[in-house]
């Protein structure tokens, strides 16, 4: 069955790096688009970056030049490079799959960023 695990969270100062990582397992990884999405509480979730099969991205406007996500097809994970840190990126950062049409979504990993 199709899995993700993400993990690499955690508290870091504003202006700091982060590289939160998600593990995928059940699926032809490297066939697929991989896309992290970030939630506040109160607030939908929302896309941060994507990457397709042949490793071209996609960001949000907030994270350009900030962020840089990437893909190890031997290893099966997607990376999110995480650089400049703001107060307003803490969240939960979760990754999702879509395979034949059926949303696959990690548990998540809370980032914190905060003096």
């Amino acid at each position: 069955q199709v899995q993700l695990v993400e993990s690499g969270g955690g508290l870091v100062q504003p202006g700091g790096s982060l590289r939160p990582s998600c593990a995928a397992s059940g699926f032809t990884f490297n066939a697929y688009v991989m896309t992290w999405y970030r939630q506040t509480p109160g607030k939908e979730r929302d896309m941060v970056a994507s990457i397709d099969y042949g490793g071209g991205t996609k960001y949000a406007d907030g994270v350009k030049g900030r962020f840089t996500i990437s893909r190890d097809n031997a290893k099966n994970t997607v990376y999110l490079q995480m650089n400049s840190l703001k107060p307003e990126d803490t969240a939960v950062y979760y990754c999702k799959v879509t395979v034949r049409g059926r949303e696959y979504w990690g548990p998540g990993t809370q980032v914190t960023v905060s003096s």
